[in-house]
């Protein structure tokens, strides 16, 4: 990730790849509209970030693929007319009559990549608020198609026993669950061939903004929007912007798909404005 070209300060390669072509954003909400923080409830957009994105929506379009419930998302951004794909794009939903889609108007997007495993979450839901009660600062955060079990505030002492219940949940479910480790975070999702990347691909079709004369655009941060780099390479010829410190050794060490990077959500904002 160290020796990744930065979006803005690396322009002129960034421009080369864009080579004239009309971009469509896909953008992660935590981590890259919005810092990480440590409730989710708290992880609204700010409003200089909003007035971007919207004023960046009226020009091109522009997508919000995020883990959280589509309809979190939705009523925090209050953007009219944006498409959002919630849970890790499990479920995609969003009007875009009435706005700038290079000849889309009035399509409506909907998509659903799983039904019929509420109960089993329900169930696990249940299990996680149970078990998880003897690690003080643990929080169960239940979704429409996933649960996340979030350990941000939890002590070093208590954090093994959040991983025992989580690997405990898998070995229950090997087959109808899978887990995906993000910042401080467990996201536990039905067991499907369905991604980030997938819902990336699937909505560039649905949206119509899949034609060489346009340029596919991920915005992330985290483990999952690995998959949203990864779908864009050849023959999609798409661009990945990581948002990440690499001043951080770390950081800077980790391994990733994306092409450029973005050091903080000052830059991504400075960015998305470029854009528009």
């Amino acid at each position: 990730m160290g020796g990744l070209p930065h979006a803005l300060r690396d322009g002129d390669q960034f421009e080369a790849r864009m080579n004239g072509r009309r971009p469509a954003v896909f953008l992660d909400y935590d981590g890259t509209l919005t810092p990480i923080v440590d409730r989710p409830q708290d992880a609204v957009i700010s409003d200089t970030m909003r007035n971007t994105v919207r004023r960046l929506a009226q020009r091109t379009t522009v997508c919000v693929v995020s883990g959280r419930d589509r309809s979190v998302v939705a009523e925090w951004l209050a953007i009219d007319g944006l498409v959002v794909a919630g849970s890790h794009g499990f479920d995609i939903a969003g009007d875009i009559r009435g706005q700038a889609r290079g000849g889309n108007d009035g399509k409506r997007i909907q998509h659903h990549a799983v039904t019929g495993f509420e109960d089993l979450l329900a169930t696990i839901t249940e299990r996680l608020r149970s078990q998880l009660a003897a690690a003080p600062g643990a929080a169960v955060e239940p979704k429409r198609f996933s649960v996340a079990v979030h350990y941000r505030l939890v002590d070093a002492a208590h954090r093994p026993l959040v991983t025992r219940v989580v690997d405990g949940l898998l070995a229950a479910y090997p087959d109808e669950i899978k887990i995906t480790p993000g910042k401080m975070v467990y996201e536990i999702q039905p067991k499907v061939d369905w991604d980030k990347g997938r819902a990336v691909l699937y909505l560039r079709h649905a949206l119509g903004v899949d034609g060489p004369e346009y340029v596919s655009l991920y915005l992330g941060d985290d483990i999952t929007d690995e998959d949203a780099f990864q779908a864009l390479k050849q023959p999609v010829n798409g661009i990945g912007v990581i948002v990440a410190d690499i001043s951080d050794p770390e950081v800077a060490g980790r391994a990733t798909a994306a092409d450029f990077v973005l050091g903080s959500m000052g830059e991504v904002e400075q960015f998305l404005n470029m854009l528009a």
